[in-house]
């Protein structure tokens, strides 16, 4: 098991963590620590768990009626169930980059400008460029859009609207980017330019991704969760985790033989 590191150290904290939908249970006693300026992986086959989990990061599973989470999940050491949080400002802070690219239908810079305009971020038209620029540039899209920022983000390619998506969750200035599968819908070509991305923005931000490829999570990742039928049952340093799993169930997970 990962060995306990001071608190300090960690972005997010989660203790004891049990989602139910309904009456079904889909999350048990979920302990895990996410690291700043790191790269964080959930693992396992469909279903096990990993992007509940991922949406419990920023309440996202709020949205959903009869889901119900219980247990400790705290950032920068405050509880984000706490009563007195706002959803709207902790998903500022932990922003979340979903499997699909769903640009806004409006244009490249308005997808970028809205964010930090809702929440107040800038107090100048000027201000407001150079943090749209500031984030097209972090997601290494502004070469390529400068010329055309009125135009709309629907008519970018399926990878330059994923680099959209990331530009528009860190132009809020997030802590903390989730993002769930952000590459099953790309080709090869625009998966690794988008780990090249995860890569140079962990310096800044804490990442949590969930995927459905091992070799990515190998890729990107320095911690590695491993989630079965809602069980965390391995989380450790991604190497360890690939190279020497302690539960038999990661083995046989990373060898092919359950998935």
């Amino acid at each position: 098991m990962a060995q306990e590191v001071s608190e300090k150290q960690m972005k997010i904290t989660a203790r004891g963590v049990d989602v139910f939908y309904g009456e079904a249970q889909a999350i048990k006693q979920v302990d895990v620590d996410i690291e700043d300026h790191a790269v964080t992986a959930f693992i396992g086959p469909s279903g096990c768990g990993k992007s509940t989990f991922l949406r419990c990061l920023n309440r996202m599973n709020d949205t959903i009626d009869i889901c119900r989470v219980t247990g400790d999940i705290r950032l920068d050491g405050n509880d984000i169930y706490d009563p007195s949080i706002d959803p709207v400002q902790l998903r500022a802070q932990v922003g979340m980059v979903f499997q699909k690219p769903n640009p806004f239908p409006k244009s490249i810079y308005d997808n970028v400008a809205y964010g930090p305009r809702i929440h107040g971020l800038t107090g100048s038209k000027s201000e407001l460029d150079g943090l749209v620029e500031w984030a097209l540039t972090r997601a290494g899209l502004w070469n390529e859009v400068k010329d055309r920022l009125d135009k709309p983000g629907t008519g970018l390619s399926g990878g330059q609207q994923q680099r959209l998506c990331i530009a528009r969750a860190i132009a809020v200035q997030p802590t903390v980017i989730l993002m769930d599968e952000p590459c099953s819908a790309l080709d090869p070509i625009a998966t690794a330019t988008i780990e090249e991305l995860i890569d140079e923005l962990r310096t800044k931000f804490s990442i949590v991704i969930v995927t459905h490829s091992m070799q990515q999570a190998a890729r990107v990742s320095q911690k590695t969760a491993f989630f079965h039928l809602g069980d965390l049952v391995e989380f450790g340093d991604t190497n360890d985790i690939f190279t020497a799993p302690q539960d038999e169930r990661t083995q046989n997970y990373i060898t092919g033989r359950i998935g």
